[in-house]
């Protein structure tokens, strides 16, 4: 109960009065009941000061034991009572994956969490709590939330702006619960699929990773740092710094119980590939001015070295708080601490602070462990009072900019948004953008809306695998655990006119119908615990599955299989038994996205953000590897948009050259009615063009593309996505190149894909349409082919329409000298195999048809000119 008082003077900490009760008869409560007269007059409560005085003045007043109790956070599961907050001062509580309060309510969290706040405000300074949570794909924790694609199928959107909207709504749903801290976004850069969290990650390419860093956090924090006091803004925290995603397999620990990659050891040759991998990420983080990051459980090893543990790496003071400038708090992972090498508890704890420069540690269960070390280390001498702090000044300056101070207890303004229609429907974009179309033989997709549909596989109609790892508990699970659609119910619903028969192991009898969808994939799994290797972890499809794909392809014209999953499978012979494949990735509990792009009413635009490997021996393959033959390349993602629609919808939201240069290309006489490019040698010309006026990077400069070059050389996001349009023409035609060459495609054509997906994401548009056109066949840095050679005088076939007599074919006068003459001769004009000499003499087939010749002039630097000679008589023979 608040009662309002009148401040008294002189200015004064809090007040706290203990109340006894004493009843005959009555059981009292639990804990005895009390009264705070709240702080007044005091300098750090007065908003109108900014942050750094109010900071100074609170800092100045706490004792040591206070400042290092803002340096502990507890599991809520770990508290023995709700006032261990208030005796031992502590700065956070956390709920980790699954600890949810009974009802798992957002009205049972804002209550549970209050009640905490409560405890934090009983202290003499009431410096209130961060309280957080693992809200890594919505705020995930809790029932009914929205939950939106892990960010393996957001980095396969290859759209900042709607990620952004996406940390937003994530932001809004989880303070109104009041969680005012979201442990996200990961931005880890995931280099071997066997790791069970490459979910998490946007993607192999840190420049792919980065071109989301930036919305990630202005998504959840606002575009203001300085102010994240909002219904819809919590605290950040990017993790998990650094080298996560990039630890060494080790196959001696697969099968024993252990984690075989997840928390492993990070191997680089060198630093600077430690930096241009790993940590370059975080640095659109920090100048977007996120407020904490989180240490990686890994260790890294920089040529041979002994590996360190990141929560006592001396780079997270020299490189990313002294070089990189980032002024937030660090906080360790979940008892990270714990496992550090070597001494005590009390020995790593003030290791980790000092040599570390952990300013927060996540000691679930230890947090009363984790203060005394630190107390006493100041006391001995081992923890300077003034890396203490340091710390404190960090976390503290957090909360003054959440607001805390003024706004301590939950905002349910937005309450009436949480799960609510449209945030689902921006999860149910999200789901359409991040599939991805792997292969479309016959224009098998989109699906047809009437007719007779045959859907099976163990993911077709499973929320709980749609939705994958950290969803209402740490590790997900299969099933109906949440409110959401199955891609099932999707499809049901947005085609009335279809009859669908749903059989999940393709039992029922798979013929008469006109097309099957197999829904395959992963159940759930969260960190090591889905490691390959790990639980039966494999990238292989079930048998289940596989002979639920093999018996529907093998008894439906059309068959589509769908992958959903938080990472490639190996599909073996599967490539080739389906008409079409697609990656759906983990697309959350908005299952009518994935069903809009199956049936077309929302196009294919996805691409992978990883390398599909044909096989597990391939592991790891990445981009940029010097051998690299994998079955789908980083960046592939077949289209079904036109392109000249694509152009449409981008040249407005321009200026200046590059809306010039567009609109130049959609000007131009190179389309075909259906929007696709007639002339690509003329239009991938101005598609370069294009691209070169919204370029923001050289090759060079992505070469060298590090740190420094980073936070020198910032890359737009906008001009990023409009390039990215651009970028699509040339991809549409290399792709096409790619499937033209059958099963077997050149190695150096789809490595040049790859390669062009990272100039792209890099912001070196240009050379990506260079290199891409390379594949398409066009070579758009020389200069453009003159017009084609002209017959002045058309050619001839002489001779007599006779079995066994030569006919002789003259060239014909062109209008340009020196070309180059090939011929073909045809029957009723269709060319005959072969006949590719001046001279053809006729054979008994040919009787009864008119043979002509048609003559190609070619010259370097020139359009191929062509011309048919006038067909002869019918072919007779002579004789019996």
């Amino acid at each position: 109960m608040d009662v309002a008082t009148t401040a008294g003077t002189p200015a004064s900490e809090a007040l706290t009065i203990p109340v006894t009760l004493k009843s005959a008869g009555a059981t009292g409560p639990a804990e005895a009941p009390r009264v705070v007269v709240n702080a007044h007059g005091l300098p750090y409560l007065d908003s109108s000061l900014s942050t750094a005085q109010r900071v100074d003045d609170l800092l100045g007043r706490m004792t040591l034991q206070e400042k290092v109790g803002q340096m502990a956070q507890a599991e809520r599961l770990g508290l023995s009572t709700p006032q261990q907050i208030t005796d031992l001062g502590l700065g956070s509580v956390l709920s980790g994956g699954g600890s949810t309060p009974a009802a798992n309510t957002p009205q049972a969290w804002a209550d549970m969490i209050d009640g905490y706040q409560r405890e934090a405000l009983a202290t003499p300074l009431q410096v209130p709590l961060l309280y957080g949570a693992d809200a890594v794909h919505g705020h995930s924790n809790v029932k009914d939330a929205t939950i939106y694609p892990h960010n393996i199928g957001l980095g396969a959107t290859r759209n900042p702006a709607l990620v952004e909207k996406v940390g937003e709504e994530t932001a809004s749903e989880t303070r109104t619960t009041g969680v005012n801290w979201a442990f996200a976004p990961c931005l880890c850069v995931a280099r071997d699929e066997r790791w069970g969290r490459t979910y998490e990650s946007f993607g192999e390419d840190p420049a792919l990773v980065s071109s989301f860093s930036k919305a990630s956090i202005e998504g959840l924090q606002g575009s203001d740092p300085a102010d994240k006091s909002g219904a819809d803004e919590v605290l950040a925290s990017a993790k998990h710094w650094a080298g996560d995603g990039g630890t060494t397999y080790d196959q001696s620990v697969a099968g024993t119980g252990g984690y075989p990659i997840d928390q492993g050891i990070t191997n680089v040759p060198s630093q600077d590939v430690f930096e241009k991998l790993y940590a370059t990420p975080y640095v659109p983080a920090i100048q977007a001015g996120v407020g904490s990051i989180m240490p990686s459980y890994s260790a890294l090893s920089v040529d041979g070295s002994t590996p360190v543990r990141m929560t006592e790496e001396p780079l997270n003071q020299s490189l990313l708080k002294d070089r990189m400038g980032f002024d937030g708090f660090l906080i360790s992972d979940y008892q990270a601490i714990d496992k550090l090498p070597g001494g005590t508890y009390a020995q790593k704890a003030v290791r980790a602070v000092t040599t570390g420069s952990i300013d927060m540690a996540m000691a679930p269960y230890n947090f009363g462990d984790f203060i005394t070390a630190i107390v006493d280390g100041v006391n001995a001498g081992q923890v300077p009072q003034a890396r203490v702090d340091d710390a404190v000044r960090r976390i503290l300056t957090q909360k003054f900019e959440l607001g805390l101070f003024e706004h301590p207890f939950t905002d349910d303004s937005q309450r009436d948004q949480f799960g609510g229609a449209a945030h689902r429907a921006t999860a149910a974009q999200a789901a359409a953008e991040s599939q991805v179309l792997l292969k479309n033989t016959g224009g098998a997709l989109p699906l047809r809306k009437t007719g007779k549909l045959y859907v099976a596989g163990s993911n077709a109609d499973d929320l709980g695998n749609q939705t994958g790892g950290w969803t209402i508990t740490w590790q997900g699970q299969s099933g109906t655990h949440t409110t959401g659609t199955t891609i099932l119910d999707g499809i049901e619903a947005a085609a009335p006119g279809l009859s669908v028969t749903y059989s999940k192991t393709a039992s029922a009898d798979p013929t008469g119908y006109d097309a099957g969808l197999v829904v395959v994939g992963e159940t759930p799994y969260a960190e090591g615990q889905g490691d390959v290797g790990n639980n039966g972890h494999t990238l292989n499809l079930t048998a289940a599955d596989k002979k639920a794909v093999d018996t529907v392809c093998a008894a439906i014209p059309t068959c589509v299989v769908l992958v959903v999953s938080g990472r490639p499978m190996m599909l073996g012979d599967v490539q080739d038994e389906a008409d079409a494949i697609v990656a759906g990735f983990l697309p959350g509990t908005e299952g009518e996205g994935v069903a809009s792009v199956l049936l077309g009413d929302t196009p294919f635009t996805g691409r992978l953000p990883l390398t599909w490997s044909k096989s597990v021996d391939q592991l790891p393959i990445n981009v940029g590897d010097t051998s690299y033959d994998p079955a789908w390349a980083y960046g592939w993602g077949l289209r079904t948009d036109a392109p000249r629609d694509r152009l449409t919808a981008l040249v407005g939201t321009l200026t200046g050259e590059p809306k010039k240069a567009v609109q130049a290309l959609l000007d131009a006489k190179v389309w075909k009615a259906d929007g696709t490019l007639s002339d690509t040698d003329a239009g991938l010309r101005l598609v370069a063009a294009a691209a070169k006026t919204l370029t923001q990077a050289t090759k060079a400069q992505v070469d060298a593309y590090g740190i420094d070059e980073a936070q020198q050389h910032p890359i737009d996001a906008t001009v990023l996505a409009q390039a990215d349009t651009v970028v699509s023409l040339a991809r549409d035609l290399a792709q096409d190149a790619v499937v033209g060459q059958g099963s077997s495609p050149a190695k150096a054509d789809v490595t040049a894909t790859a390669d062009a997906e990272h100039l792209q994401e890099a912001g070196d548009a240009y050379d990506a349409v260079v290199t891409l056109a390379k594949v398409a066949g066009v070579d758009v840095t020389t200069p453009p082919l003159k017009a084609a050679p002209k017959a002045l005088l058309p050619p001839l076939a002489v001779g007599l329409p006779v079995v066994g007599l030569p006919y002789v074919a003259t060239p014909g006068l062109w209008s340009v000298a020196g070309v180059k003459i090939t011929y073909q001769w045809n029957t009723d004009g269709t060319p005959i195999k072969g006949a590719t000499k001046a001279v053809y003499t006729p054979v008994a087939g040919d009787v009864g048809k008119r043979l002509s010749v048609t003559v190609t002039a070619s010259k370097a630097g020139y359009h191929d000119g062509t011309a048919t000679s006038p067909s002869t008589a019918k072919v007779i023979k002579l004789g019996r």
